[in-house]
């Protein structure tokens, strides 16, 4: 969950596509998206369709962090808000 939080954290409030997350963590994707739907769950990820950028392609899911995910995320970190959190939770 570590790696996933600091993925997501690198960029706060942008949508982030699995695909993408899979490639910055390094998880797959059996171990990706259970990981998102139970931090969705939880309150500490959201999601929501996309609709494809090139015609013919299928919506996805897209995700990014809450506010408490964001935080979950410092305090794991410990960094305090606006410091970085890129290889502090390691």
């Amino acid at each position: 969950m570590c790696r996933l939080l600091e993925a997501l954290s690198e960029t706060q409030g942008e949508w982030r596509h699995g695909y993408d997350l899979m490639k910055a963590t390094s998880l797959l994707s059996g171990t990706l998206y259970p990981l998102l739907m139970r931090m969705t769950e939880q309150g500490l990820v959201e999601a929501e369709w996309r609709e494809p950028a090139q015609p013919g392609r299928p919506a996805r899911h897209a995700y990014r962090l809450t506010s408490a995910g964001l935080a979950l995320a410092r305090d794991l970190a410990g960094s305090a808000p606006g410091q970085p959190l890129k290889g502090a939770l390691a």
